[in-house]
């Protein structure tokens, strides 16, 4: 695997095109932030994602695939191998940008829903007490799924050190298509490796639903 940072680059003929590159509306803007880390990673017209990504800033991404990105002309890019050596145990610091569900059955037999946790969890507070329960609702229910995914994929959270904040609601029209629509929450603090191989591959495959759009991947640091 490799971790490549890729910058928009800062000449006059870049300039030029950028109010077209990096529109001002949040929601366009991450539209055309996933057309443009696809443009860099698609090096064949039947490639299909293999790769996570985050934006830093506008025109600013981190990206974590099994190749290394092409700047394709527009972009200045540095990529290094990712090549951890992780045993039970290890500490690490974490980011992530998620979008965290969570499966609901509407009945015996029928086939599941995913929901966003947030929302999920809202709809039981009374509607009139939902401005007020809803910062320690988004704390609270960001950390039970993040424990469950520890448990899924080796490591375990340190509750003590965890961070939950930044959750918005995004949608992205598209033309000719339905909306894309997902909550996303921010994490932030240090995990333990309990099962290194299993963490390892889950990292690599990414955490939550909205890859596509920016969310799952988890930026590592030893502690």
């Amino acid at each position: 695997m490799y971790l490549s940072r890729a910058q928009l680059r800062n000449d006059s003929t870049v300039r030029a095109i950028a109010p077209l590159l990096l529109p001002t509306e949040s929601n366009a803007g991450l539209l055309a932030a996933h057309r443009m880390v696809w443009s860099l990673m698609s090096d064949a017209p039947s490639r299909t994602r293999d790769f996570l990504w985050r934006e830093e800033q506008p025109g600013k991404f981190l990206i974590f695939a099994p190749r290394p990105a092409n700047g394709g002309g527009l972009f200045d890019v540095e990529s290094k191998p990712w090549e951890p050596d992780l045993n039970t145990g290890d500490r690490l610091s974490f980011l992530l940008r998620a979008n965290p569900t969570i499966a609901r059955s509407p009945g015996p037999g029928l086939r599941g829903k995913r929901l966003d946790v947030v929302g999920d969890a809202i709809r039981d507070v009374p509607a009139g007490e939902r401005a007020a329960e809803r910062p320690a609702l988004i704390v609270n229910t960001g950390r039970s799924w993040l424990t469950r995914q520890g448990a899924r994929a080796g490591f375990v959270p340190d509750a003590g050190t965890l961070r939950v904040d930044g959750y918005d609601w995004v949608r992205i029209p598209r033309d000719e298509q339905r909306a894309v629509e997902f909550g996303r929450l921010d994490f932030e603090g240090m995990l333990e490796v309990r099962e290194p191989t299993t963490f390892l591959a889950a990292v690599i495959a990414g955490f939550g639903r909205a890859r596509a759009f920016g969310c799952g991947l988890m930026l590592l640091r030893r502690a």
